[in-house]
């Protein structure tokens, strides 16, 4: 599922809810930050963050 998670990181288990904390695994190219974030129930969660300028 694709959603937008600017200002609010959480897990998009089904039946979870919890606030995702540090990411477990970061890295930054020229076309943005990727980060994975592991949850305790098991899920991973991964991030897409282009940079301001290339919006």
């Amino acid at each position: 599922m694709l959603q937008d998670l600017r200002g609010a990181n959480a897990c998009d288990a089904d039946g979870c809810d919890r606030a995702l904390t540090e990411p477990q695994l970061v890295f930054e190219t020229e076309a943005g930050r990727r980060a994975a974030y592991e949850c305790a129930c098991g899920a991973v969660t991964v991030t897409v963050a282009r940079p301001e300028s290339s919006r």
